[in-house]
């Protein structure tokens, strides 16, 4: 049990850090005394404190000082005043992890003057346990400490650990993103059953039920994707009829351009991040 004995202080409250703090509670990998979590306002804090137990700070370097990992969740945008408490208020023997979409390890290295960081991108079904997280680590990040984020993102569902930075880059625009072109496909079928003459409720059951089962199905299978839609594709059928019309609409174009721009965009906030830090730096 790597995080046993170990306290965990979440910088900032938000879905996310919700999400964390309730999975690592229900893996019993720490109990409530040892979660410390910080946040601007006094009813968030109130409110993690009464459903989950934990104790909660308004000061982001008092949570961090007794933690052994000082998990970062907080918007890119409050980011750097977050950099600039907790610059000089680290140990070294603390692990750091990050979940501020698009920011470089190479800023919260300097930002924080801190070696051990780990930067991840979980994913909005991270909030029911069925997330998936990939994750990188600076060469500082020794194997206990990779044990401990391991533990705690896995906490949230699925965890990969990457090799390069860059892919954490390109899980954002696909996984991290992901949701987003899943909720907009179900809700243009559900609007689509409604025109046909559905009920929304029925409509939506409906797709639900189709998408959760057609996802079960291919993890299981085990088969390509392209064999599962085949399989499906009788000649002369609907299925035949509807891929046509998808095709023709371009919707695997559609869909790769959507998420390079998601991928562009992750990349331009990790610039922007730079930019923000050198100028501090100046």
């Amino acid at each position: 049990m790597p995080l046993t004995g170990k306290r965990l202080a979440f910088i900032g409250g938000g879905t996310m850090a919700e999400a964390m703090i309730r999975g690592v509670l229900e893996k019993h990998l720490v109990p409530p005394s040892h979660l410390l979590v910080s946040g601007p306002r006094r009813d968030r804090r109130a409110d993690l404190t009464k459903r989950f137990g934990v104790k909660a700070l308004a000061g982001n370097a008092e949570a961090a000082r007794g933690a052994h990992v000082v998990v970062l969740s907080v918007k890119p945008q409050v980011l750097p005043t977050v950099l600039r408490e907790l610059n000089g208020e680290m140990r070294a023997d603390q692990l750091v992890i990050s979940i501020v979409a698009g920011v470089p390890l190479a800023v919260l290295r300097d930002g924080l003057d801190h070696a051990a960081i780990v930067r991840a991108m979980p994913n909005t079904p991270a909030q029911i346990g069925m997330g998936v997280t990939a994750w990188t680590a600076t060469a500082a990040v020794d194997r206990e400490q990779r044990d401990r984020a391991k533990a705690i993102l896995g906490a949230l569902g699925e965890e990969i650990e990457v090799e390069e930075e860059s892919w954490v880059d390109m899980a954002t625009a696909l996984s991290g993103t992901g949701p987003t072109y899943v909720f907009l496909l179900m809700e243009a079928l559900v609007d689509a059953g409604v025109h046909l003459g559905f009920s929304r409720r029925v409509a939506e059951e409906l797709v639900l039920r189709t998408v959760e089962g057609s996802a079960a199905f291919a993890r299981q299978s085990e088969r390509h994707l392209a064999e599962l839609r085949n399989m499906v594709t009788s000649p002369g059928g609907t299925s035949a009829a509807a891929i046509y019309e998808l095709e023709k609409g371009t919707m695997r174009t559609v869909l790769s351009r959507a998420v390079y721009a998601a991928y562009r965009r992750t990349r331009e906030l990790g610039a922007d991040a730079e930019a923000k830090a050198a100028k501090e730096k100046a």
